[in-house]
């Protein structure tokens, strides 16, 4: 409901700035893949996450209110918590909220965190992605020249 209901904000949006005709946007077959754009950022997130942990860094993911919803509704998400300042994967979803002045503005809506195995668990995988700090910085090196190198 939340994705139809931006759609029709979009169209209005593109009749009033004389982007497309009213009623146009009815006839158009394009938009935006949920399925494929949510199946996507989640195995990058899985690929990448204990990565992150393994290291002992973050990664913070952010997206728009309506792609968290499409995206709470279609994936398990009971390992995500309200956001924890020691989980390793936090994503953060915003809104754009339009102001009297009719300019518009960001304002954040949720703020949720898990771990690689609540990442995991989303996409109802177990395996293992972990890479070593040590392997990252190998591949990094192996693709340096003398030419892309700075030297002090």
């Amino acid at each position: 409901v939340a994705v139809k209901q931006r759609e029709k904000e979009v169209e209005k949006f593109l009749e009033r700035v004389d982007v497309i005709q009213e009623n146009e946007a009815e006839y158009k077959t394009y938009g935006m893949n949920w399925k494929m754009t949510a199946k996507t950022i989640l195995i990058q997130l899985h690929h990448k996450i204990q990565t992150f942990e393994s290291i002992n860094k973050k990664l913070a993911l952010v997206v728009q209110d309506f792609l968290l919803d499409y995206l709470q509704q279609q994936f398990q998400f009971s390992h995500f918590n309200d956001a924890r300042q020691g989980d390793p994967m936090q994503l953060h979803s915003y809104q754009m909220v339009q102001q009297p002045d009719k300019s518009y503005r960001l304002e954040i809506v949720q703020r949720l965190s898990t771990d690689s195995e609540g990442v995991a668990a989303c996409l109802g995988l177990q395996a293992d992605a972990r890479v070593e700090l040590a392997q990252i910085v190998e591949q990094i090196e192996s693709k340096l020249s003398d030419n892309t190198r700075f030297e002090l």
